[in-house]
């Protein structure tokens, strides 16, 4: 959690507020990925796209 922390002080100090939907688009891939990984969701999420 220290890591998110430390990301969220650099992006608002120095003004870089752009990364955060790059980051959020990340961890939502991943998580994507994580769960297809031989799951029972994997033919469910594999049909969104």
């Amino acid at each position: 959690m220290s890591f998110v922390a430390e990301l969220w002080q650099f992006m608002r100090v120095r003004k870089k507020f752009w990364l955060l939907p790059i980051m959020i688009m990340m961890a939502v891939f991943g998580g994507l990925i994580v769960l297809t990984k031989g799951s029972a969701v994997a033919p469910f999420i594999y049909t969104i796209f």
